[in-house]
């Protein structure tokens, strides 16, 4: 068994790790408006998450196609199994830190910034107009897009249900945050367990286990896997922040919010194929159902603090990448 192979193993296992850790992170995306309104308790959420996850992330190979092949040009031999490595390691790092801060920042973005720093920490090329189409484009208009139709659809549901029996209709959406629950992690295993399938894909073009850029069926039941075990591990600090400190929802409102995102989450990974991140769709369809009642109900101050986060994750995570790939290039030559 030669060097090669074994960092290429190396390299699976790192990636299904950041995959796990990419479930706990953003396992709140899809569970925590459902706690916060009492339809569901924190572990029967999460085992519902993690089923749905797994079924999300079989659909499609779309998207991880463009995460793999898209962003940069795939590399060979050893220096690309290096920048690969270097990657996750970006992203996983960057995913811890703001797990441990209580942050809902993308993974997505984490581990595509992961990609861009160690590509240009090997003077490697990078598809600049990739991921201003793929990544940059998408990364601006999709929480747009959930804030609008977050806002639109409440008020929707404010008309249409204005004349009914407010306990009758709390109960009702409470039941039909399941129905949405689930939704919103089928959705997130269509997109972010792709991304972990793409670079895998990725590792084994550059080793030259494989000529073309088809994901195999082993690596997306591996991802899969791995992505819905770390859902179920929980997420409880983020699931705090998008259930509670943005805005404390209704029944109704987090219906709302999670039947747009889960819409938009959709959308994107069939039809477009963009990597767009859950987190970003997922807060501000919050907020856009927060701002139905006045826009001063929503915690403007949380809701910057994360957009904050947003902003310096691909930086971030792409200089933790280039770090890495320094080390790991000294190291192994």
């Amino acid at each position: 068994m030669d060097a090669a192979f074994l960092a290429l193993i190396a390299i699976v296992v790192v990636a299904l790790a950041f995959d796990y850790t990419n479930g706990f992170h953003d396992a709140a995306n899809a569970i925590a408006v459902a706690v916060s309104t009492k339809a569901l308790t924190p572990r029967a959420a999460l085992a519902l998450a993690a089923v749905a996850n797994l079924v999300g992330a079989l659909i499609s190979t779309s998207v991880a196609k463009t995460v793999g092949a898209g962003i940069i040009d795939a590399p060979t031999g050893s220096q690309g199994l290096q920048l690969v490595f270097a990657a996750l390691v970006g992203a996983i790092v960057w995913n811890l830190i703001t797990w441990y801060f209580g942050l809902p920042s993308s993974s997505s973005h984490a581990l595509i910034g992961g990609l861009v720093g160690a590509a240009l920490a090997a003077a490697h090329s990078v598809r600049w107009m990739g991921i201003l189409d793929k990544v940059v484009i998408p990364m601006v208009l999709a929480p747009l897009i959930g804030f609008g139709l977050g806002y639109l659809f409440m008020l929707a549901v404010l008309w249409t249900f204005r004349g009914a029996n407010a306990h009758k209709a709390h109960r009702g959406f409470r039941y039909a945050q399941i129905a949405s629950s689930a939704a919103m992690a089928l959705g997130h295993g269509m997109q972010d367990a792709q991304k972990t399938m793409g670079i895998i894909t990725l590792a084994l073009v550059t080793a030259g286990e494989i000529d073309s850029f088809d994901v195999p069926l082993w690596v997306v039941l591996a991802a899969a896997l791995a992505i819905s075990a770390g859902t179920y591990a929980g997420g409880f600090r983020i699931m705090r922040t998008l259930g509670r400190r943005i805005i404390q929802l209704t029944p109704a409102g987090g219906f709302s919010a999670q039947t747009v995102a889960s819409g938009v989450m959709i959308a994107t990974a069939t039809v477009f194929a963009v990597p767009v991140s859950t987190t970003h769709i997922t807060t501000t369809s919050i907020m856009g159902v927060g701002a139905t009642r006045r826009l001063s109900a929503v915690r403007w101050g949380v809701a910057g603090n994360i957009v904050v986060a947003w902003v310096v994750t691909l930086p971030a995570a792409g200089a933790v990448a280039a770090l890495a790939y320094f080390v790991t290039h000294a190291i192994v030559g």
